[in-house]
């Protein structure tokens, strides 16, 4: 999308005081060229993209055993988690997980604003990656600037020709190692090297568009227009939530001066006016105006903002990650510490550990075993022979293991209670298999009506022991 490209504008003529005013309700959008710079936030951008990125492109051709490490194999309806199985019956730990990521976010924001955004958001992660590769091939920001505002030379042809063939390698690259969570990635790449499997040639296809699009094109507009929490975060942040500020008690007036001069006798503060903050801001905003809600906390502009304060030999943290109560009060470090761990951070913090601690040890302790017990509906009761009296169940156990597994199956619950027949129920690895069982008493010793029993399921293995309960009909 070149910079240069103008879009349709509604146009409304506005007559005041005897003059006509146009008012347009669309900017057309102007492309944002980062000027590159180096120092203590960009060091860990980078250190969160090769973190995050080891992870993604790397987790899925790992092995747990037999099987990919981690696996949602929608199709067979089990999740593989290193060396956990999960049933949709588990899926009581994506609502945890779920939970714990937004209390998390919470807790993030609440303590230092869009760290999120600023260093692991995949939109951040991404268009950081698509930005180095257009760096490498078309230059640093003035020759960015140049080439598109140049003709199409043949120089010009060939670094957008290598750019966009990278920018869809990497693209397409992504979308295959995301569908590869969701199908063995190995089985993948051979199926698609066949041109084989339509469903999955379509989820790489679409996810490296969407790759391509949003990193390469849509950058900070997806965050600053589609992104839902730049526009809730405001309501997370209060004066005691580090963001990046401008100090304008210091900075201001500001204005170019030369080193040897006494700027302040001219009335001057210690911005010299480079603008360099606002060109390497990957959204395009100036954070000299303020706190504004584009802002995703990256802190480029102050490792650009310290780099021009070293140059000028003065103080380092013109602009700086702090509080708004500290930036007016001229609060010391111990004391933006100190006020940090407030309340409203130590509740987040209480119940983020308590609910972390909860679903760790509940996976823990989890049982590898799960078993449904229904009743047959299309007989009751009967009465067998050697006066007998009979109910059939249907038990559906899944076995949450590697391993295949061998249960024993009892029942209790009623005097004289047993199993007819079937007391064993074998069961392959991470499958369900589905078993009728008949569970018999004497005539006549329980009365007629509905009474509690209890199955009990046991792996000989002694990996997982459920009770499931049900009832025994006696009719009158």
């Amino acid at each position: 999308m070149s910079s240069e490209q103008k879009k349709p504008q509604k146009i409304i003529p506005i007559k005041a005081d005897s003059q006509e005013k146009t008012v347009s309700f669309f900017e057309a959008h102007k492309k944002i060229y980062p000027r590159s710079i180096s120092g203590r936030f960009m060091s860990w951008r980078w250190a969160m993209v090769w973190l995050t990125q080891l992870i993604f492109y790397g987790l899925p051709w790992l092995d747990w055993g037999q099987r990919q490490m981690v696996l949602f194999d929608l199709g067979a309806r089990r999740f593989y988690l290193f060396g956990y199985v999960l049933y949709p019956q588990d899926f009581i730990y994506l609502t945890g997980l779920l939970i714990v990521s937004a209390l998390s976010l919470f807790l993030f924001t609440a303590v230092a604003g869009r760290l999120w955004c600023g260093f692991t958001c995949p939109q951040t992660v991404y268009t950081e990656i698509f930005m180095w590769i257009e760096h490498k091939v078309e230059g640093d920001r003035s020759a960015r600037i140049r080439l598109d505002q140049g003709g199409w030379t043949l120089e010009k042809i060939w670094r957008k020709t290598l750019k966009q063939f990278l920018w869809i390698a990497l693209a397409l690259w992504t979308g295959f190692t995301f569908v590869g969570y969701f199908v063995p990635i190995r089985e993948l790449g051979g199926e698609l090297l066949a041109l084989q499997g339509g469903w999955q040639i379509f989820w790489v296809l679409f996810y490296g568009f969407a790759t391509y699009g949003n990193a390469g094109y849509m950058r900070e507009q997806v965050c600053k227009y589609m992104c839902p929490y730049a526009r809730f975060q405001s309501a997370m942040f209060d004066k005691d939530t580090l963001v990046v500020s401008y100090d304008a008690k210091r900075g201001e007036n500001r204005g170019p001066r030369k080193k040897d001069v006494d700027y302040k006798a001219q009335g001057l503060g210690d911005c010299i006016d480079c603008k360099l903050c606002v060109q390497v801001c990957p959204v395009g905003i100036d954070i000299r105006d303020g706190l504004q809600y584009e802002c995703i906390g990256c802190g480029l502009c102050v490792d650009a903002c310290n780099n021009v304060m070293d140059n000028m030999h003065y103080p380092r943290g013109l602009i700086r990650l702090t509080t708004q109560n500290a930036v007016s009060q001229g609060w010391t470090g111990a004391q933006i510490w100190r006020r940090i761990a407030r309340p409203r951070v130590l509740i987040y913090t209480m119940i983020l550990v308590g609910l972390t601690s909860a679903m760790v040890f509940s996976m823990a302790v989890r049982e590898p075993l799960k078993v449904d017990v229904i009743r047959d509906r299309a007989s009751l009761a009967r009465i067998v022979a050697g006066g007998k009296l009979e109910n059939v169940y249907r038990l559906q156990v899944m076995n949450a293991t590697e391993q295949a597994q061998t249960y024993s199956v009892a029942v209790k619950g009623l005097e004289g209670i047993a199993m007819a027949e079937g007391t064993t129920v074998d069961v392959d690895s991470a499958q369900t298999r589905g078993v009728a069982v008949r569970v018999q008493i004497p005539y006549g010793t329980a009365e007629p009506g509905s009474h509690p029993i209890e199955f009990e399921i046991t792996a000989q293995s002694g990996k997982g022991h459920v009770l499931e309960k049900s009832v025994f009909l006696v009719p009158r």
